[in-house]
Formats: C-alpha cells, structure tokens, sequence
C-alpha cells in the first residue's frame, strides 16, 4: 500500500483535501493511505511515506525539505495553487501516484 502525505502549516483545508483524495482513491480502486500533518509533525510521521505533497502555503520550505529527506529518496513535490484551492482531489492523486 502506497503512503501518500499531505504537509501544511495548521492542517485545516488540508485535510479536507486529503477526504476529496480518499474519496477518488475509493472511486478508482487504489489502495493507498493519505493523510496530513503539520510541518512541526512531520518527523514523527514520515515513516513509509512514498510521496510528500506540500501544501501551497509551505511551498517556499521545499528546498528545505528536499535537503532535510534527501537520504529517504522519496518525491517532495508543492501541490498547484489552482488544483489545491478547487480540491481537485482526484487530479492530486493521479498526479501524486505518477509519481511514486
């Protein structure tokens, strides 16, 4: 099963796209856990992630991040602006699992 986190600053619309995720996730038959932590939680929660998508409000801390989980090879990647804003969740998830 394939781990898909969300990284943002306080987590509110965070985790409403992380339910529009899990719903397309359903919809299309993939088997995948997605969640979303704040970015003061994420060293306790990064364990078997596959992918970390940050929200848009974070996204200056990618660099950071890329340098920080660089040993964990995994995707760092910012979610676009516009998909975040429309909870274009089943479009993040296809994205996401291209990626992995």
């Amino acid at each position: 099963m394939k781990k898909i986190l969300l990284v943002c600053a306080a987590g509110m619309s965070t985790s409403l796209l992380v339910n529009k995720m899990k719903e397309s996730a359903t919809k299309e038959g993939h088997e995948v856990e997605i969640s979303a932590v704040a970015k003061e939680k994420l060293d306790a929660n990064i364990e078997g992630a596959n992918i970390l998508l940050l929200g848009p409000q974070i996204g200056y801390l990618e660099d950071d991040f890329q340098d920080l989980y660089k040993d964990r090879n995994i995707p760092i990647k910012v979610i676009n602006s516009v998909d975040y804003g429309m909870m274009n969740g089943q479009k993040i998830l296809k994205e996401s699992l291209a990626l992995i």
